[in-house]
C-alpha cells in the first residue's frame, strides 16, 4: 500500500469546506435550537420550582387556617358551655325565687285564712257568749252582776288565746 500525500491534502481540504459548511448552515442553528431550548427547560425548571414554593406557602395557609379554624370552633364550644351554665344558673335562680314567691304567698295565705277564722270564731264566740248570757240573765238577775264579769273574763281569755 502507498501513501498518497495528494489524497491526504485533498481529503483534508474536503473536511475544511465540508466541516465550514456545516457550521455556517447546520451548526449554528443546530446550537441555536439546542440553546433555546435549555433555555425553555431552564425557563419550566425554574415555573416549576416556583409552582413548587406557592402551593408549600399554600398548603402553610391552608394548615393555618384550619388550625384557626379549630381554634375558634373551640372558643364558639367554650363561650357555649359557660353561656349554658350561666343559662341554667339564672334558670335555677328564678326557680328558687319563684318557689320562694310561691311559698311567702301561701304563708301570707294562711295567715290571712288563719286571721278570718280567729275573727269568725270570736264573732260566733261572742255570739254564743251574748246567748248565753242573755239566757242566764233570763234566769235571773242579780245584783252584782256576776254573770256579766264571768261573760267579760271568758270573751279576754278566748280573745287572748288568739
Amino acid at each position: 500500500m502507498s501513501f498518497h500525500w495528494e489524497s491526504l491534502v485533498l481529503g483534508l481540504i474536503a473536511f475544511a469546506i465540508l466541516y465550514w459548511l456545516l457550521s455556517k448552515y447546520a451548526f449554528d442553528p443546530l446550537f441555536s435550537i439546542m440553546e433555546k431550548r435549555r433555555e425553555l427547560v431552564q425557563q419550566q425548571l425554574t415555573e416549576a420550582s416556583n409552582t413548587r414554593e406557592q402551593a408549600i406557602g399554600y398548603v402553610e395557609e391552608q394548615k393555618a387556617a384550619l388550625q384557626q379554624a379549630r381554634q375558634q370552633a373551640y372558643d364558639i364550644i367554650e363561650q357555649s358551655k359557660q353561656t349554658s351554665g350561666k343559662q341554667a344558673a339564672q334558670i335555677v335562680d328564678l326557680a328558687k325565687n319563684e318557689a320562694t314567691r310561691l311559698k311567702d304567698d301561701a304563708v301570707r295565705d294562711i295567715q290571712n285564712e288563719k286571721n278570718k277564722a280567729v275573727e269568725q270564731l270570736r264573732s260566733e264566740v261572742g255570739i254564743a257568749s251574748v246567748k248565753i248570757a242573755s239566757k242566764l240573765l233570763e234566769k235571773e238577775v242579780k245584783e252584782d252582776n256576776v254573770q256579766e264579769e264571768l261573760v267579760d273574763q271568758y270573751l279576754k281569755e278566748v280573745g287572748g288565746k288568739s
